[in-house]
């Protein structure tokens, strides 16, 4: 519910519990990916018919971000998850720090199409090889470098991560890393509260939802961090 308020779909809070029903770091990863793909759908279709959703970025942006993914699900391995996750957790917690104190945010790139791009080959490469679409890393690309309103941002991020957690989810399933009645239950609880949480974007102001942004990045940020140091 939270995640379909402020357009992120909050896989890594959902990954430890995955990781204790299925009992493998690897076949969670492809479960969760799976999961945040299914609630990203849900709430992106939920943005789209309230017209919070920028379909020029969100065509630049989901190419790279598709193949990306692709690869760094089926190569992930090859990675040490605690450098990538460290990484990770120092983003999330800089950037939620900056939209909950309100100290502005990166200056919007002359070309937003070309950020849109890299941001998304970027995140979607490390979030494929993790299992999570990493909404949180794309949404301070959006609202900063790209220059959508907190609104749009929220809509255009979960359209992309969609099409992101398919691709990663498709990368594991090549290697059977995929719990399917873990998944089944997931994606029967996750679609009701995305459903709902979205509802709830159009009644906050710019400033409350980004707020609540900041404050879910930083929760992320401590939750990935924590699982980096494990």
């Amino acid at each position: 519910m939270l995640g379909g308020a402020v357009g992120l779909v909050l896989g890594s809070l959902r990954l430890p519990a995955v990781i204790l029903a299925s009992g493998s770091a690897a076949t969670a990863a492809g479960t969760n990916i799976a999961v945040s793909a299914a609630s990203a759908l849900t709430g992106g279709i939920a943005h789209a018919r309230a017209g919070r959703v920028d379909w020029r970025i969100a065509a630049w942006m989901t190419p790279p971000s598709v193949a990306a993914a692709f690869l760094g699900g089926y190569f992930g391995g090859r990675i040490p998850e605690s450098l990538l996750l460290a990484g990770i957790a120092a983003a999330l917690l800089w950037n939620g720090v900056q939209l909950l104190l309100e100290l502005g945010v990166p200056p919007r790139a002359q070309r937003p199409r070309l950020a849109a791009v890299a941001a998304g080959a970027v995140i979607g490469a490390i979030g494929g090889a993790v299992g999570l679409i990493l909404g949180t890393l794309r949404m301070p690309a959006l609202l900063g470098r790209v220059g959508l309103p907190a609104a749009r941002a929220v809509g255009t991020n979960l359209v992309v991560g969609f099409f992101l957690g398919v691709a990663g989810f498709a990368g594991h399933v090549t290697r059977l890393e995929v719990d399917w009645p873990v998944l089944a239950v997931s994606v029967a609880a996750a679609v009701p509260g995305t459903l709902l949480g979205a509802r709830l974007t159009g009644r906050m102001s710019e400033r409350t939802l980004k707020r609540a942004i900041g404050a879910a990045l930083v929760a992320v940020g401590l939750a990935i961090a924590v699982e980096a140091a494990l």
